[in-house]
This record gives structure tokens, C-alpha cells and sequence, in this order.
């Protein structure tokens, strides 16, 4: 695959630490991208989240075929194994009782894309200039939509908007979303927390992806548009732009680079960029 990658947080303007968390990597075969929202006082959300995106990432970094029939028990079963770490240790550490995190996990490989989620951090695609929410939120106001009884406008502003139905390690078990679907030249994914998708809406967000700017600029933008209406929570945001799909590589060559490789979560600095 030929990639554009591009990974950053902010504290965002009201909140004094960052409970978000993320790890974007990428290869010529395949690309890895977690984007994490804890919960919990104490800074536990904040462990939960880096937890999630550590488990999560050591679980599925490996994957570089995407079309075996147990790739989708793979991705729900690395979400059930940091579930079940960030519960345990929930039970362990009374200063961690509470913690909790959303998981939105993004992987490319060939010409299919597999997602797994829980929690409301989304994953959108811009295709043919349109934008699609692949991922569908597992929240209070979601289910009041499903149910006919607010309108998606009514939902963004109710005040229990950021009130999740889900959440890695908040109990014993979860049942992760898992959805698959087909990779073309041009797409652009982004895998973002509630904090950019929260306060700049749909229309606005497909405006800044239309851009042809680079994934690194396409962030900063986000990011600065989010702030700039209020940044009310932590803001994460991945943009991943897909040049070239199924492209044959020997294994044993690297992949073209921009700055140091995104392997590590939360070890990239503002503005860095990976092409693969």
C-alpha cells in the first residue's frame, strides 16, 4: 500500500490533562491505527486509554492479511483482552476503580479496510468527495436515534451527547463492532476522538479532508478547528490518505519515510508525517 499518514493530540482549551491516546503505523503491507478516549478521575483515564492502544496494538501490529475468516475474532478478541487488563486492574487499584476508555481500531491491508469499536470515537472515510461515519456510536443519544426519538441535530446538542452505552474495561465483558469493506486509490480515513467530532460537525469536517493538503496539515487543521469552537476535551485525531492500493513490495524493503515512523503511542510530535 502506498500511505500519507498523519497522528496528533491536544489537551484542547478547558481541560488540564490528556486522557486520549493513539498508535498510527504503517508499512508498505498494512497500516495500524488506534484511537483511545479514556475516563476515570485521577488520571486513570488516562491509563485506560494507554493501555487499551498498548494491548491492542502488541495484539494485531503483526496482521498483514486482512481476508483470513479469523481476522475479525482477532480484532474483537484484542479489545476483550484489554478490556479484561483494564478491569482487572480497576478490581486491583482502588484509585482506578471507574477508569474506562473507547477503542476505535483501524486496519488497512490490500485493497480492505476492518474496523473494531466500542465506545463513541469514530472512524469516517471521504470517498469520491463524500464522507461516511463507518463506525456508529455506542452512546445514550445514539439509541434516542435509533429509537425515532431525537433527530441526529437534537442528538449533537443534547446534553447527554457524551454519555457511551460501551466502554473498554468499565466491566467483565464487551462486545466490540467489527465492519469491512473495500479500499480505492484516494481514499482519505480519519480515526478521530469525540473531542474533534464533538464540537465540528459533519459538513465541516469533509470540508477540511477535501483539502489537498498533506495528512500533516489536514491535523493541524482539525485540531485548530476544534479549539477554535470551544476545544472542550481532548482532541485526537489520525488522518490516513491512501495513494495507491495492493502495490507488490519484497518484504524486505522499507518503506519510504517523512519523519520517524508513527510505532509508538503518543510518541509522535505535532505534525509529524509517515508516508508507506
Amino acid at each position: 500500500m502506498d500511505l500519507t499518514v498523519a497522528a496528533r493530540t491536544d489537551v484542547g482549551m478547558i481541560r488540564s490533562g490528556n486522557e486520549d491516546s493513539f498508535f498510527a503505523h504503517a508499512t508498505t503491507q498494512a497500516g495500524l491505527f488506534i484511537v483511545a478516549d479514556g475516563m476515570g478521575g485521577h488520571a486513570a483515564g488516562e491509563v485506560a486509554s494507554e493501555m487499551a492502544v498498548q494491548i491492542v496494538a502488541r495484539e494485531l501490529q503483526s496482521i498483514a492479511d486482512l481476508h483470513g475468516d479469523g481476522v475479525r475474532d482477532r480484532v474483537s478478541l484484542a479489545l476483550r483482552e484489554a478490556n479484561r487488563a483494564i478491569f482487572e486492574r480497576t478490581l486491583a487499584e482502588s484509585d482506578k476503580q471507574g477508569m474506562g476508555t473507547t477503542a476505535s481500531v483501524l486496519m488497512l491491508s490490500g485493497k480492505r479496510y476492518l474496523i473494531g469499536q466500542v465506545g463513541d470515537s469514530r472512524i469516517y472515510v471521504l470517498r469520491d468527495g463524500g464522507l461516511k461515519q463507518l463506525t456508529k456510536d455506542h452512546s445514550y443519544v445514539q439509541e434516542q436515534v435509533d429509537a425515532g426519538l431525537l433527530t441526529p441535530e437534537q442528538a449533537r446538542y443534547h446534553p447527554y451527547s457524551n454519555v457511551i452505552t460501551r466502554c473498554v474495561g468499565a466491566g467483565e465483558s464487551i462486545e466490540p463492532d467489527t465492519f469491512a469493506g473495500e479500499v480505492k486509490p484516494g481514499d482519505v480515513f480519519l480515526v478521530a476522538s469525540d473531542g474533534l467530532t464533538g464540537m465540528v460537525d459533519d459538513r465541516r469536517l469533509q470540508q477540511l479532508l477535501l483539502s489537498r493538503a498533506t495528512a500533516r496539515r489536514v491535523v493541524d487543521a482539525l485540531i485548530a478547528e476544534a479549539n477554535y469552537r470551544g476545544g472542550l476535551d481532548n482532541i485526537t485525531a489520525i488522518v490516513v490518505q491512501v495513494q495507491k492500493v495492493d502495490v507488490q513490495q519484497d518484504e524486505g524493503e522499507a518503506p519510504t519515510v517523512e519523519g520517524p515512523a508513527l510505532d509508538e503511542p503518543n510518541e509522535v510530535s505535532p505534525g509529524q508525517e509517515h508516508a508507506a
